[in-house]
């Protein structure tokens, strides 16, 4: 059992990150293996939108797009988390988002039985967001709505979520519920 969650925060001590880290030590507590991808980490470059996509056998952007599309595709549990920056996701985000096109033009559903998101806001758009998301996993296929479990709230400062016991607890309620689920 394995969760991939994939962190489109450039801060890798941000929000999002510390939440995603409760998140998958709740997770790792309860069997699960984890991997937590920083998008900031990696070269990842923006969809060219040529027309020819599902022709191709690999993507033509020569960056590290298909190990992490590999890796968020056969997960069995998937977490896609980010801050809200201009009352949506980050371009990192987005990027990823985008990037998905390959999988989708190809066929290639997610084998996710549980898919989880984490929005950290400083002071809105969550909602937007996570609207934002969800259709990615509803484009992506994998699962159905009632498989999807959220976590979102508010912290302005670096590292201020570390003050919100509460939404502490619901990041880790998502890393146990996700793996109860994907243990089934």
């Amino acid at each position: 059992m394995k969760i991939v969650a994939i962190v489109g925060s450039p801060r890798a001590k941000g929000n999002t990150s510390i939440l995603v880290d409760a998140a998958l030590e709740e997770a790792a507590a309860q069997g699960c293996e984890v991997e937590k991808i920083m998008l900031s980490e990696f070269k990842i470059e923006g969809c060219r939108g040529h027309d020819r996509c599902s022709t191709y056998d690999k993507c033509k952007i020569g960056d590290d797009i298909p190990m992490i599309l590999d890796k968020f595709s056969n997960a069995d549990g998937t977490i896609l988390a980010t801050p809200v920056y201009y009352y949506n996701m980050t371009a990192q985000m987005k990027t990823f988002v985008d990037r998905n096109f390959f999988l989708y033009t190809h066929g290639i559903p997610l084998k996710s039985k549980c898919m989880g998101l984490i929005v950290v806001a400083g002071g809105g758009a969550d909602d937007i967001t996570i609207k934002a998301l969800k259709r990615c996993f509803r484009i992506q296929g994998g699962n159905t709505p009632e498989n999807w479990l959220e976590v979102s709230g508010y912290a302005m400062g670096l590292g201020e979520v570390k003050n919100n016991p509460d939404l502490i607890a619901k990041a880790r309620d998502l890393g146990k519920k996700m793996a109860e689920r994907i243990g089934k």
